[in-house]
């Protein structure tokens, strides 16, 4: 078997010591999408940042990739809250874009959750959500509508809870205090114990907590927190980048540049640079030094802790005693699938599917976990970008493409992890053959007409996202969101080492937006007050 070609698709600009166009006013480590908002917003404010990334393309996990002549996305499987201009997440994206990213709605049912057999879907529009509930729960109502309403309390706390992400220290004790006195008593707990409060009936529960794979958790262990911000940001329909996912980094990288920042590929940040006791830099693969007052890292904490601060460094202890009250997230495989027609001659949908062997999520997940063998797969999503993306077909006449994301825990694969990317070997293969048969069979469940139909097809494991994301155990949405990880107040930007601030998923929460305010929030921590007029403009409009 030959080995597989790299992707062709590369956003940003390849590394050389050479073409380092010094000072900078910031060093961001990696270019997912917290560190890419951190310098766009940087960068507006007039600081020449710049921004190493390890992969040979920018994005973290908003990059695309082709092969075999098709193109997939890698995680950005849709994004919530797109279609008006006063959210949160497109008043950022439009700021970081210059707003030139565009948006293309998906169908009205954005998620079918199935239960075995039985599906319910997920509707675009508050109103029509809560109807579709009722519909398949009409003795439920006063449970939904109580369900809508914690979602409100939810997103009316949030802002206490971001604010305390970068006010110094010294307004936290008293303003934790108050925001907790806000809050209310259910924000950050467990999920299920949550809508077990609101409602005995296991099935709506299973539909109300149906996307748990966007965090990572099923709802017994993760934070209600998380729970409703995913939640609250489908409520009005999810929506596809026009042009793919790699959009995102084409159209942020020229703000970077505006005040002569850049983004570089195939940059490897080895070391972070301290010297007596402040960050002053980074030190490369290549050897080189880049000097900087400020270093940001979006590379996760255990990767920044762990990997990337010398173990000399002041404070060094204070992170490894911390990185203990963390747990890295869940890590998945993906199929990647390319058939020869379009979406719309295939029956495609806009809507994504997940599926699940039964509503006890939890179960599920345990019995999957020890014997994958002889049990259902505990969650298999569904999603098809080629037909969430209009442009796809001007791009890939008569293509399409469909991506299978399921559970892939690290030790499934450890024994290849020291084994090079493409060259792993043929039990590696074997096994990764058989788990996509398995993924397979699913699609052809839901979709039989399919069958014979499959041009091309390939599975990604948690190797594939520790080699080009930089998880070392394959972990997909950096930490898990459980109670616990809400009440750490160590995840915020400013780290206890001077001149060294953290960004991306890990401050805030997973997923496109979360990173993205993450990215917010870092600029505002090290902007201090002058911070303080584009903290306004995203939050208050």
């Amino acid at each position: 078997m030959s080995s597989p070609k790299p992707s062709t698709l590369r956003v940003g600009k390849r590394y050389r010591e050479k073409r380092l166009d010094g000072p900078y006013d910031a060093i961001i480590i990696g270019s997912g999408i917290g560190g890419l908002t951190a310098a766009a917003c940087m960068s507006k404010m007039g600081k020449k940042v710049l921004v190493l990334e390890q992969h040979y393309t920018a994005g973290g996990f908003t990059h695309s990739y082709d092969r075999n002549g098709y193109e997939w996305d890698v995680g950005v499987h849709y994004i919530g809250d797109m279609g008006a201009d006063h959210t949160l997440g497109k008043r950022l994206f439009d700021h970081i874009t210059d707003s030139q990213l565009k948006w293309a709605p998906m169908d009205a049912n954005y998620d079918r959750i199935y239960m075995g057999e039985k599906y319910v879907d997920l509707v675009a529009g508050p109103e029509e959500f809560r109807a579709e509930l009722i519909k398949a729960f009409p003795e439920e109502e006063r449970a939904i509508d109580t369900y809508l309403d914690y979602l409100r309390q939810v997103s009316k706390a949030m802002p206490a809870v971001v604010l305390s992400k970068v006010l110094p220290s010294l307004a936290l004790g008293p303003l934790s205090m108050l925001a907790r006195r806000k809050a209310p008593e259910f924000l950050n707990k467990p999920t299920r114990e949550v809508l077990e409060g609101i409602t005995s009936n296991q099935e709506l529960i299973a539909v109300l907590t149906g996307q748990w794979g966007d965090n990572g958790l099923p709802p017994a262990q993760s934070s209600f927190i998380v729970h409703s911000l995913i939640a609250r940001h489908y409520l009005h329909g999810g929506y596809y980048p026009i042009g793919g996912a790699s959009e995102m980094a084409k159209t942020i990288i020229p703000v970077v540049q505006q005040s002569g920042g850049e983004v570089f590929t195939y940059a490897d940040v080895t070391e972070i640079l301290i010297e007596k006791g402040k960050a002053v830099g980074v030190r490369m693969a290549d050897g080189a030094e880049i000097r900087s007052p400020l270093v940001i890292s979006n590379a996760g904490v255990f990767n920044t802790f762990n990997k990337l601060l010398p173990k000399d460094a002041p404070e060094w202890d204070y992170y490894q005693d911390k990185l203990k009250t963390v747990k890295r997230s869940m890590a998945s495989n993906c199929l990647y699938i390319g058939l020869e027609d379009t979406a719309e001659n295939l029956g495609l949908p806009k809507t994504n599917y997940w599926i699940y062997p039964g509503t006890d999520y939890e179960k599920h997940v345990r019995e999957f976990e020890e014997d994958p063998d002889n049990n259902d797969i505990s969650l298999t999503y569904i999603s098809f970008p080629s037909a969430k993306d209009p442009s796809f077909l001007e791009r890939y006449p008569n293509r399409a493409t469909i991506e299978i994301v399921a559970p892939g825990p690290f030790k499934w694969y450890e024994e290849w992890a020291d084994k090079p990317w493409g060259k792993r070997g043929e039990d590696y293969e074997a096994k990764k053959e058989e788990f996509a048969q398995r993924l397979l069979t699913k699609l052809y469940e839901k979709f039989p007409h399919l069958e014979g139909k499959v041009d091309y097809y390939e599975l990604s494991t948690s190797l594939s996202t520790d080699y080009f994301c930089r998880y070392s155990e394959g972990e997909i949405y950096g930490l898990d969101h459980t109670p616990d990880r809400f009440e750490q107040d160590w995840l915020k930007p400013k780290t206890r080492i001077p001149g060294l601030y953290l960004t991306g998923q890990d401050i805030m929460t997973a997923g496109v937006v979360g990173a993205m305010l993450g990215g917010l929030l870092t600029t505002v921590a090290v902007s201090g007050l002058k911070g303080i007029p584009l903290a306004k403009k995203m939050f208050v409009g």
